[in-house]
């Protein structure tokens, strides 16, 4: 059975990209336009993964993470940020937080694949 990764990206153009090779690559994506909206979503199905941006409006993916984690039904889905954010201090955070991998934009679609693959 394939996949669910839950993409979550005020950039339409970042979650059509990201959607497009996972699809292609055997994954069921959906997606949600920043954090309120993927907590949302994360109640109407079960996820393999959830690969986020940091900086969204109404709520920014560090928060996402802090009530994904918080959430006993939800503690233990991976999360992947997939940002502009290179800071040291925020990855740190991140990790303090549960989330398993960090990619920087712009990146590479093998690099995306690849940690997906290890993460879902």
């Amino acid at each position: 059975m394939a996949k669910t990764i839950l993409i979550v990206d005020d950039s339409t153009s970042i979650r059509q990209l990201v959607s497009m090779a996972l699809k292609a690559n055997g994954y069921n994506v959906v997606e949600a336009v920043d954090g309120k909206d993927g907590l949302s979503k994360l109640d109407s199905q079960k996820f393999d993964l959830v690969v986020s941006d940091v900086n969204m409006p109404n709520m920014n993916g560090l928060e996402m993470v802090k009530n994904i984690k918080a959430n006993p039904q939800h503690k233990f889905t991976s999360i992947m940020m997939l940002t502009t954010e290179s800071q040291e201090s925020l990855k740190q955070e991140g990790k303090a937080l549960g989330v398993r991998a960090w990619l920087v934009k712009p990146f590479n679609k093998e690099d995306l694949l690849f940690a997906v693959s290890k993460l879902a």
